[in-house]
């Protein structure tokens, strides 16, 4: 019994190196988060690396797809208010009916 104690203090003494941390811990030191503002610096910064490598439109084809994406959206406008003139006339024409 007297051994075990020694053993235990000299594990305690100053000269002695640290106890190295088990995989346990090595992992979650690995697994802990960085505060916010590294992160979002981070982020920050890789976001800007990705705007770099992107392949940028010329005018000519960013007015042509602006063009287009316009027009799709008037035709389903008229088409939609159409549908809505028709059936508001459509329900008229029933109220009436019924009156």
């Amino acid at each position: 019994m007297a051994k075990s104690n020694d053993i235990e203090k000299g594990a305690e003494k100053k000269g002695a190196p640290a106890p190295k941390p088990s995989k346990a811990e090595k992992k979650a030191d690995k697994n802990k988060k960085p505060n916010i503002f590294v992160r979002m610096g981070r982020r920050l910064k890789e976001t800007f690396s990705e705007l770099k490598r992107v392949t940028w439109p010329t005018v000519p084809k960013a007015l042509k797809a602006t063009g287009v994406v316009l027009v799709i959206v008037l035709a389903f406008t008229v088409i939609v208010t159409g549908v809505n003139v028709g059936f508001t006339e459509l329900l008229k024409l029933l109220t009436k009916a019924g009156a």
